[in-house]
């Protein structure tokens, strides 16, 4: 690769956020809208607030998955993903949306009793009750409304507030020039890894685990885990590869693309020994108690996806993705990450579905209505912050690397 200088490319471009792209993303929310106000007369209360569920929590997660990657670039004073940060910045910068939106179908299921009924019901911690669950009331400590939404606050709005404060100080780098907001940034990267890494084993554990209130895993938080970030990379392929083809982001090349598909790779390979090691050890161990969460996903309507999932999870990335070249080919990397992106879909529906939705099971209106919905949205929020910076950090100290990275 030949070297370059800052002349050779314009640092300045913009994403000008028109055309199909916009088009296409508020069509997709309108549909999405109409399909699911139809999915609670057509399929049910309880199986549409589980898909909203699933869909706000995938949607949250590839945000703070967006910056968490921007704060590991920080904290790890990483310089061959500088010219790709504008892309995490978006994630972040559309995370407290996201969370709102998460909290609010949270509260509603909740207070309908369509989502959380395992551990939210009248009497169900009262010994005194003919509804009373010895097993719910010893968790009743943890599992209770107002420690659930505080936890659900205290954390979505940590994630939020220290995401879109290391997107605004990257865009402040632009017109200060100086490294007082990259060093502002490495303090505030360093704050957001403790508290990131501390609390999404809690936030999941809430948000998902506890839909099935008997049941409990201690590796379920570093499962959900693995899932975001294998998700989250993969929606930055995504538009890096979908940018580039559009004429932008000439500086960034098959080195950087190389960079992401290893990181596809190697963590979902992780997920996979995380989802394994869960499966495998509650199988052979046959407790009762525990054995109880995978029964369910052995039903018919779900074992299907329950091994389809694990297919498309890890041996397609690791069949596509294990030669080093097509990693450095974005046609490959385009069909890897989308579908990485459906079947990490399919992992969490596997997850909320069983011990949410007792009638109207399978796949129609609601689930269509929900991923329609909400990829617009996200489509439509993230490249509407996209456009409005320039999409290259010109003052990152770390550019010059950037443009210069070749493996």
């Amino acid at each position: 690769m030949g070297t370059h200088s800052h002349t050779t490319y314009n640092f300045d471009e913009r994403f000008e956020f028109v055309g199909k792209a916009k088009t296409w993303s508020l069509a997709a929310i309108i549909i999405g809208v109409i399909a699911i106000v139809a999915g609670f007369y057509v399929d049910g209360s309880h199986r549409m607030f589980a898909n909203l569920l699933l869909m706000g929590y995938y949607f949250t997660c590839v945000c703070a998955a967006g910056a968490c990657f921007l704060a590991i670039q920080f904290v790890s004073q990483a310089g061959w993903s500088t010219g790709l940060l504008r892309i995490p910045q978006a994630f972040a910068s559309v995370l407290p949306i996201a969370s709102i939106i998460l909290i609010v179908i949270t509260a509603a299921g909740l207070f309908t009793h369509n989502l959380y009924h395992h551990w939210h019901a009248d009497g169900i911690t009262d010994p005194n009750s003919p509804h009373y669950d010895a097993l719910v009331a010893g968790k009743s400590a943890f599992l209770n409304v107002p420690g659930f939404f505080a936890r659900q606050i205290i954390f979505l709005g940590c994630y939020s507030i220290l995401g879109a404060a290391l997107s605004k100080l990257s865009y402040r780098e632009d017109l200060e020039g100086s490294l007082n907001s990259y060093k502002k940034s490495f303090k505030f990267s360093a704050i957001f890894l403790v508290i990131f890494g501390f609390t999404t084993p809690i936030w999941s554990f809430d948000t998902v685990m506890s839909l099935e209130a008997h049941w409990f895993s201690t590796m379920f938080g570093w499962y959900n885990f693995a899932a975001m970030w294998v998700s989250g990379l993969c929606a930055i392929t995504l538009i890096i590869i979908l940018l580039k083809r559009a004429g932008y982001l000439a500086w960034v090349n098959e080195n950087h693309l190389h960079d992401m598909g290893k990181l596809i790779f190697g963590f979902s390979i992780f997920w996979t020994y995380v989802w394994f090691a869960q499966f495998m050890l509650i199988w052979y161990a046959n407790i009762p108690e525990e054995t109880v969460y995978f029964y369910k996903r052995w039903e018919p309507e779900y074992k299907p996806w329950f091994w389809l999932s694990i297919i498309i999870n890890f041996v397609a990335p690791v069949l596509i993705l294990m030669d080093r070249d097509a990693k450095r080919k974005e046609n490959i990397m385009l069909f890897v990450c989308i579908l990485l992106l459906a079947g990490h879909w399919l992992d969490y529906y596997i997850m909320i579905m069983p011990g949410t939705v007792e009638n109207h099971r399978g796949f129609g209106l609601s689930e269509i209505g929900s991923i329609l919905g909400f990829v617009g949205l996200f489509t439509y929020l993230t490249l509407g912050k996209l456009s409005k910076q320039p999409l290259a950090p010109k003052n990152h100290p770390f550019l010059e690397e950037s443009l210069h990275h070749q493996i």
